[in-house]
């Protein structure tokens, strides 16, 4: 079977799991929590001045923000890769949430160093739209799930229908939790072929957040100038 077979498999097996999966806690509250922070995981605020505080350079700051956070994408993979295939079912959902998590604190302190306010609706949508990739962005834009790219929302008006920011919210939850459980699916299959082990899971989930903070750096531009303190 080839890698394109698996792939299509493990699409076929995740989307049996996606309408439960987005319906959960994780598809509803994990953007506040990964944005503003919870006890023991600092808000994306706090992780940007750290590094603005440290470097005393936006880019640099930006640049520190993205490997911090490959870092963690890459141990948080391995240890929730260790399973099996059959402890998927079980792990998957977590892991999903966590990847997300990690993923958009990061793109959120670059949309913070970059001047926006993260606590604005459009500003937390583009940063979650972000985690979709070029290609994902691309594709809800198509379904028109997305009314445009991360740059067109964090620059855009004020969303204030609140109806308009529960619907965008979901949709690009929904793109991202078909994105993410598909690869996990698909590794979880390639994981069975002969001297592939638990690593491939860190350095995937590294991987996928390295692209995503490239993709937030493109997309997420100045809004205005960052002071330090």
């Amino acid at each position: 079977m080839s890698f394109r077979d698996l792939s299509a498999l493990a699409a076929s097996q995740a989307g049996k799991r996606v309408g439960p999966i987005a319906a959960g806690e994780a598809g509803r509250q994990f953007l506040a929590r990964a944005i503003d922070g919870f006890q023991g995981f600092p808000g994306a605020k706090e992780t940007a001045a750290k590094q603005l505080s440290r470097t005393g350079d936006v880019d640099q700051a930006i640049k520190e923000v993205i490997e911090q956070h490959v870092r963690l994408a890459g141990l948080g993979g391995f240890v929730t890769q260790v399973g099996g295939v059959m402890a998927m079912v079980v792990t998957l959902p977590a892991n999903v949430a966590g990847l997300a998590a990690i993923q958009l604190r990061m793109t959120a302190a670059i949309a913070h160093l970059r001047g926006h306010d993260i606590s604005q609706p459009r500003v937390r949508i583009a940063s979650l739209a972000c985690l979709l990739g070029e290609d994902g962005v691309t594709q809800a834009i198509t379904a028109r799930d997305l009314p445009g790219t991360p740059r067109d929302l964090a620059f855009g008006p004020p969303l204030t229908d609140e109806a308009l920011r529960v619907r965008l919210t979901s949709s690009v939850g929904q793109h991202l939790i078909t994105r993410v459980t598909t690869k996990h699916a698909t590794l979880q299959l390639v994981r069975r072929v002969p001297l592939l082990g638990g690593g491939v899971g860190a350095g995937m989930d590294a991987f996928l957040t390295w692209q995503v903070g490239r993709y937030a750096d493109h997309e997420l531009t100045p809004a205005l100038q960052v002071e330090r303190g």
